[in-house]
């Protein structure tokens, strides 16, 4: 049904990089991210960090978890899953950093946030075969 996951999430100069991690650690409990250093736009650092699943044992944790999410949110991913998905199959999810902190779920919309790809396993690798795969995983 999935043949991966992977998170990056970007860690700002005034965020504590504890914090981000701990967070991270709600939504991935597997989470061993890589960490690149950069510079943002203004010469700030930025830590990125990122990693990607395909080990069932991950994929199936993650899967459990979310489909715990609280029904606003569910119902809020099941209505936008045309616009959160690509053409190749990929669900893209953004979950709040400061409510994963708090061991919450949160889908939100903007960039400061726990950036996530969901790679179905639909043959042939389209969108329409994989909208029916993420229908049936939040039914």
């Amino acid at each position: 049904m999935i043949h991966n996951i992977s998170y990056r999430v970007f860690v700002h100069g005034t965020e504590n990089e504890e914090k981000v991690l701990e967070a991270l650690n709600t939504i991935f409990p597997y989470a061993s991210p890589e960490r690149e250093l950069t510079e943002g736009y203004y010469k700030n650092k930025v830590i990125i960090f990122h990693q990607k699943f395909s080990k069932k044992k991950e994929i199936k944790t993650f899967l459990k978890n979310l489909k715990k999410i609280d029904s606003d949110c569910r119902n809020d991913i099941i209505d936008n899953l045309d616009k959160k998905m690509d053409d190749h199959g990929n669900l893209f999810l953004r979950f709040s950093k400061q409510d994963a902190f708090s061991h919450k779920w949160k889908v939100v919309e903007h960039g400061d946030s726990i950036h996530t790809r969901i790679k179905f396993a639909a043959y042939p690798a389209k969108k329409e075969g994989a909208l029916k795969l993420a229908r049936e995983l939040f039914d």
